[in-house]
């Protein structure tokens, strides 16, 4: 084999090079204007310089809503640099690697030319009349796998496995379910066929979504719209199991589209977090509610807030004192996301930040969901009013209804009936189904709801009376575009629809502030069906149509009678 040295082959080189086997030349090997290891340092620096440069620039071009393909020279200077670095350092690192991989294969291909020739020669000087003999008979694997799942059933039903760690322990998501849902079966006593197992991605929600999953729940989703909303049209996915709601809102929407659609305006945006924290004096928390306070230490604080955060801005502190005990609310913008993680992390920088002049401080707890007045008045997520004028012509076709009929039920139902029910955020006739469904399907907290639904419906006649004047304004609408539910994937396929999947690129925030106003523009849609519906005397005669089975109820009874 004809196989070219280097002149400064070593004593090893020259045995391979005796045995008839190729030299292998390495990166290194190269001659390069600098000692190999500073060529090495100063691409590798040139690298990492770049990189952070340029990701330090886009990520001020993403705060700015700037357009990220527009360069400045230093900008593409910087691209030209990252290229190179990494041309190099591929070069580099990745000749070690082709090299020995087609070095082996030849060597292995050479070993084997040479075994079938020496086999060629030694069948050549033997008999081939001799008969080998049959290859023995290999017995069938032993199944193991079902006795080890049997085991580990077992030891979860015993306890000596906890059952939330065997995802850890199998390290197969899908396989965990499995077992804990066979497991669960014999703890219990009672099945649970009817509950989907397969068909599911149970990785996407380890550590996230939902702890120790046996299965999941099926939920039917239904399509109302197309929503007219600000000039534009919204099909409106809704996970819901109540018949009548899609085809309520549905008919709410074909109502508003007829009359020219209807428009939003989003007044606020920024999400809440309240901690309360207790002193031994109440003239200690006192001290801290004027820091808190006073405009001069919000920079301060915002510093604080924003270290866990490129998305998070704290907007505003406020604080109310009861005793010596001190309940802080602060209120911060989130970007895409609803927010109440960031949010929480962001406090409790500012709760250590707090602590070094404040070493008496004693956090007691952190507020979560519930209706409150506070969020009813000064709002918390997304604050929307959506309004639309209905024309006289599509009331009577449409809805089937009159101004007057709907201007009067408004006032009984909604107002004054919700203010003798001494409702919180509650005067509309049925916010919550809507916003239920909708967040349902697009991978919302669905416990958000209960400040998510405060709306106050407002209706009255325009246009000589003529028309019908309608408005849903909805203060605490919370709900995001990326985070908790909305990466898996039936939800983000209902987010696809809507147009509002993911972060927005261009301007962060913006998708789920468009979220909030279809939202707003669905609830609206909603409650002009329900409430023509009530007017009319449609709702019961609807909900026997559709809410119920078409069975013949009266028969049942009387053949389960005749039987007993």
């Amino acid at each position: 084999m004809d196989v070219r040295r280097r002149p400064s082959a070593t004593s090893g080189e020259e045995a391979l090079l005796k045995l008839g086997e190729p030299l292998k030349v390495k990166a290194s090997d190269a001659d390069l204007p600098l000692p190999l290891y500073l060529t090495n340092g100063i691409f590798f620096a040139l690298f990492f310089s770049v990189a952070y440069f340029l990701l330090h620039r886009w990520r001020d071009k993403i705060r700015t809503c700037s357009p990220l393909h527009v360069l400045t020279l230093s900008e593409i200077a910087a691209l030209v640099s990252l290229v190179a670095s990494i041309i190099y350092l591929l070069g580099f690192f990745g000749i070690d690697f082709v090299q020995s991989f087609i070095f082996r294969t030849s060597h292995n291909d050479a070993c084997e030319i040479d075994v079938q020739e020496d086999a060629t020669s030694c069948t050549s000087a033997i008999d081939c009349s001799i008969e080998s003999k049959p290859p023995p008979p290999v017995s069938p694997p032993i199944p193991q796998e079902e006795d080890e799942e049997e085991q580990i059933i077992q030891s979860v039903v015993s306890g000596s496995i906890p059952s939330y760690s065997l995802e850890s322990k199998l390290g197969d998501c899908k396989k965990a379910a499995m077992i804990r849902r066979e497991a669960m079966q014999r703890m219990t006593g009672r099945s649970l066929q009817g509950l989907p197992l397969h068909g599911f991605d149970y990785d996407s929600i380890l550590g996230q979504c939902c702890e120790m999953p046996v299965g999941y729940v099926q939920i039917p989703v239904g399509i109302a719209g197309p929503l007219l909303l600000d000039g534009k049209e919204y099909w409106v996915p809704m996970a819901t199991t109540e018949g009548c709601l899609v085809a309520s809102t549905n008919r709410g929407c074909k109502a508003i589209y007829a009359s020219g659609g209807a428009s939003s305006v989003l007044f606020k945006d920024g999400m809440t977090r309240a901690p309360v924290v207790r002193f031994a004096s109440a003239k200690r928390a006192a001290d801290l509610k004027l820091f808190l306070e006073d405009p001069e230490n919000f920079d301060a604080l915002d510093l604080a807030f924003i270290r866990s955060s490129r998305f998070a801005r704290l907007q505003g502190v406020k604080c109310g004192i009861a005793g010596k005990n001190l309940y802080i609310r602060f209120s911060c913008s989130t970007g895409d996301a609803m927010g109440m993680n960031m949010v929480s992390k962001g406090v409790q920088n500012v709760l250590d930040f707090l602590h070094h002049d404040y070493p008496d401080m004693d956090v007691i707890g952190v507020s979560d969901k519930k209706p409150a007045a506070v969020n009813w008045i000064e709002g918390r997520g997304k604050s929307v009013v959506c309004e639309a004028v209905i024309k006289d012509e599509v009331l009577k076709k449409v809805l089937m209804t009159t101004v007057p009929a709907l201007v009067e039920l408004n006032m009984l139902k909604n107002l004054t009936g919700s203010a003798i029910a001494a409702a919180l955020g509650g005067f509309n006739a049925h916010a919550s189904n809507i916003v239920s469904a909708v967040y349902i399907a697009t991978g919302q907290d669905p416990a958000q709801n209960v400040e998510s639904s405060h709306c106050i419906t407002m209706m009255e006649a325009v246009n000589d009376s003529k028309d019908l004047h309608i408005s849903v304004t909805m203060p605490s609408i919370e709900v995001g575009t990326v985070g908790g539910g909305t990466h898996l994937a039936s939800q983000s396929a209902c987010l696809n629809l809507l147009g509002v999947k993911g972060a927005s690129k261009e301007c962060p925030g913006s998708n789920s502030r468009l979220l909030a106003t279809i939202v707003a523009g669905s609830v609206l849609a909603g409650e002009l069906s329900l409430m023509s519906a009530l007017a009319a005397g449609q709702l019961v005669k609807s909900h026997m149509k559709y809410n119920r089975s078409s069975k013949d109820i009266s028969e049942m009874a009387s053949q389960q009678l005749s039987l007993r």
